[in-house]
């Protein structure tokens, strides 16, 4: 989410913050943003990616998280709250610092809002690549039923994957596939 306004304080300082605040920050190398508010249809893609992911990591080891979890990028000094996380294996947290911030996911997701999409393609993006454990991040848009995937590859390069309506998302890092018409689905829009 977009940065509404910063303020500058140790991680320790922003994890005291943090922990009273009823709103989400981000935290880059010493400078605190908070997070914009998220738009129904936000919350309503995160949501639907995310079910869609736990219905088919049902019986494989990964855990899929919400977006009131924190990742923690000790290389780049930065922590924020992807929209949905995924771990696979056992899950690594930034103790003693930090012990509710996971440091090792293999998949992240990001929907794209107007208000969003520069900071998550732009710097946010360029934090996420640094994530050792990290396979894929996804970027969903609120605009039209489209879904970017972006993995690494052998030579530890980014390639980009694109996908529609009518299709499923392939999701190599985690082994499985979501319909891209599942996401966007709004059961209310017959209503």
């Amino acid at each position: 989410m977009m940065p509404a306004s910063r303020q500058r304080m140790t991680y320790a300082e922003y994890l005291a913050a943090e922990e009273g605040s009823t709103e989400r920050h981000e935290y880059v190398a010493g400078e605190v943003f908070a997070m914009a508010g998220g738009t129904i249809d936000h919350g309503a893609l995160a949501m639907a990616f995310g079910g869609e992911l736990r219905v088919e990591l049902a019986h494989k080891p990964c855990r899929v998280f919400s977006s009131d979890v924190r990742v923690r990028m000790r290389g780049s000094d930065y922590a924020t709250y992807p929209d949905v996380t995924v771990v696979c294996g056992k899950l690594e947290n930034a103790a003693p610092e930090d012990k509710e911030a996971i440091l090792n996911p293999v998949l992240l997701v990001e929907i794209l809002s107007d208000s969003t999409e520069a900071h998550d393609r732009g710097e946010k993006a360029a934090h996420y690549r640094h994530i050792p454990s990290l396979k894929e991040y996804v970027f969903v848009s609120q605009r039209n039923p489209h879904i970017e995937v972006y993995r690494r590859n052998d030579a530890d390069r980014w390639e980009l994957f694109e996908f529609g309506a009518g299709q499923r998302v392939e999701l190599a890092s985690v082994g499985c596939s979501v319909s891209v018409d599942a996401v966007y689905r709004d059961p209310l829009a017959a209503a």
